[in-house]
């Protein structure tokens, strides 16, 4: 078929609109997308472009203060100087680094970790050279700025503690954030050198309290990162104070008289509640921990048989002893026992087959002559015609085997056994000899000294108390204890007399006119011994325990106290409430009697916790000597 040139002009009109409506469609999807971009994107993309230009560094917020119930501080912030590389700017880089080394005196394996941290640094992220520089190193510094492109050097601000050991346990410390905490929360504050974060105690558990809000210094750069100009800041927040229930000087003063010895203390006002004291020794230096505790002085710390790294307030658990007997004495009369009724010590009681000894042979005991003397065999005697799921629930309900709502990390409380806790923990009845050791709380009976300090409380104002250790938030007044107040004051009576009459603890009475404390003396087997373990052996010891209120007629403080393994409640533990309590109504006339025993055990706990960190120092530099030593020496030519 012959082709004419109108077909031919068809043909080729058509394959032009074929491509002519490709070029449209494909010149509106174009201009389409360039809108999209342009209108749609643009906030999106205008951001972008502006984090390319300007580039934010993250300025840590200070940490907010810590401080007790009369605003004096107990965790502050302190000045301190730090120096840092900014790897960006960093120009002849071994040469600084050299030069750095020589100012600042660091060691090989500092060196080593400042030179992997600039291997794997980005951006203007800076890298921690040294911390808690010398002022006089800082300056050194600052002086050779200009020879030391990419250095800086600034001032800042460190975690203080200026009581010390005797805080240890009660807020914590902090320190750099871990790995694993970082991939937690994922916050870039977290990697800034010299950030820390709450790691043990009010420290951690008031975290998002203290930490802040970070602020950010703004600085614009070129597509090659060089630095062109620094923009206006973006202010950071201070965390917020926290104000403790704690009486930082009572908190000082009951650690302090602690001495060498190994227990806690909790001391309460009666009326609201508020924890005045919260001590557990022996304790680190939470200023060691918070600028960064060496090997030696870790491994010092953990292997110490004393366990300075437990807080034994909260998780040191321990038989309550005869601290419990006053709790026992009104579960009794709540049950219709004759306070007057009277059973004769001779020395002992027999339960089934056994023979349960008491300390010595009391006579006839009432119930007020038993607590005062504390006499085991009217406890035992007296265990066995009560209903033992009524004597525990009281006991229970008194504080011993409570769990308390604190802003603590972690707390253990222990166990109040009864019949229905027997039976579901190892599938038996409740027998005659669980009566017994309950009612002198040995056997299953295990207490923390914050339990210790609440019972007496309790006791002292008829309140049902939870222990405080937050000034703010809601206060609403605590209920009743549901028992009669004529049985509360004759419990309050025999803890009076064991004082002031002539019961266990008249050696450890209140050197003060008018005022007078009552208290109940306890001893707690720690091993089982066929001479009782008071001496030999530490870690064989019984455990000594007091518990006490003042005043005696009008109560307004409670105190709860354990030394561990210190034998007689009577002369380890008493004493030492004895001094504390005292030191709440005339400070003067307890510091007079605490300095001399301090020169005895060899200076104050400030001077005490001086020589132990100057000890840590020279063992780490003789480690270190010694490792140095040991390792090879390069060849000579």
């Amino acid at each position: 078929m012959r082709v004419t040139p109108a077909h031919q002009s068809l043909a080729f009109s058509r394959r032009m609109l074929l491509v002519g409506s490709a070029q449209v469609g494909l010149g509106a999807l174009l201009v389409g997308r360039l809108g999209y971009l342009g209108i749609s994107q643009n906030d999106h993309y205008r951001l972008l472009s502006e984090d390319n230009r300007v580039q934010l560094i993250p300025v840590p917020p200070r940490r907010g203060w810590i401080i007790d119930r009369n605003g004096k501080p107990i965790a502050i912030n302190r000045s301190s100087f730090r120096v840092d590389i900014i790897p960006q700017q960093l120009s002849d880089g071994p040469r600084v680094i050299r030069e750095l080394a020589q100012i600042l005196e660091l060691s090989p394996d500092e060196l080593q970790r400042v030179a992997d941290e600039l291997k794997s640094s980005r951006g203007f992220q800076p890298v921690s050279v040294a911390e808690n520089v010398p002022y006089e190193k800082y300056a050194a510094i600052m002086v050779r700025l200009t020879e030391l492109p990419g250095v800086a050097a600034a001032r800042g601000f460190n975690r203080y503690y200026p009581d010390g050991p005797a805080v240890a346990h009660l807020v914590g410390y902090v320190g750099t954030a871990s790995a694993k905490e970082y991939e937690k929360e994922k916050n870039p504050l977290l990697i800034i050198p010299g950030f820390k974060i709450g790691k043990e105690g009010l420290e951690r558990s008031l975290e998002t309290s203290l930490r802040g809000v970070p602020g950010g210094q703004r600085v614009e750069l070129t597509a090659r990162g060089k630095l062109v100009r620094e923009l206006d800041p973006k202010p950071d927040r201070s965390g917020k104070t926290v104000q403790l229930t704690i009486d930082q000087g009572l908190q000082l003063y009951a650690a302090r008289r602690m001495g060498d010895q190994s227990g806690a203390l909790v001391a309460m006002d009666v009326a609201t509640g508020d924890m005045l004291a919260y001590v557990s020794m022996p304790a680190y230096d939470p200023n060691s921990f918070s600028d960064g505790i060496g090997r030696t002085e870790w491994r010092m710390l953990s292997q110490d048989d004393h366990i300075p790294l437990l807080n034994k307030v909260t998780l040191g658990l321990y038989p309550s002893g005869s601290t419990i007997k006053p709790a026992m004495a009104l579960a009794f009369l709540e049950q219709g026992i004759d306070p007057k009724r009277r059973v004769y010590c001779a020395g002992g009681y027999q339960i089934g087959n056994r023979y349960f000894r008491c300390d010595a042979v009391h006579g006839s005991m009432d119930m007020h002559s038993a607590v005062e003397r504390s006499c085991n065999t009217y406890f035992w005697a007296t265990g066995l015609i009560a209903d033992p799921a009524k004597t525990t629930e009281m006991v229970h309900y008194l504080g011993y085997g409570e769990k308390f709502d604190l802003p603590v990390p972690s707390q253990r409380f222990g166990t109040m056994p009864n019949p229905d806790w027997l039976m579901q923990k190892y599938h038996r009845k409740w027998q005659g000899y669980d009566s017994a050791n309950t009612s002198i709380g040995q056997g299953y009976v295990l207490i923390n000294p914050m339990q210790l300090a609440v019972m007496p409380a309790r006791l002292a104002s008829g309140k049902l108390l939870k222990p405080r250790l937050l000034m703010a938030g809601p206060r609403q007044p605590a209920p009743d204890v549901a028992a009669k107040p004529e049985h509360l004051e004759i419990v309050r009576s025999a803890m009076a007399a064991v004082v002031n009459g002539s019961g266990t603890a008249v050696a450890s009475k209140l050197p003060l006119d008018g005022i007078q404390m009552a208290g109940k003396t306890g001893t707690a087997q720690v091993f089982r011994l066929e001479s009782r373990g008071h001496q030999g052996n530490w870690a064989l010891r019984d455990h000594a325990l007091f518990i006490a209120f003042a005043p005696a007629d009008k109560p307004r403080y409670a105190i709860g106290c354990i030394i561990e393994h210190g034998g007689f409640g009577a002369s380890a533990a008493a004493p030492i409430v004895r001094d504390t309590m005292t030191y709440l109504f005339d400070e003067q006339k307890a510091m007079d009697a605490l300095l001399p025993l301090e020169q005895q055990w060899g200076g104050s706990l400030a001077e005490r916790n001086a020589r132990r960190s100057a000890a840590f120092e020279a063992a780490a530099k003789f480690v270190q000597s010694q490792a140095q030593a040991k390792a090879p020496q390069p060849p000579t030519t």
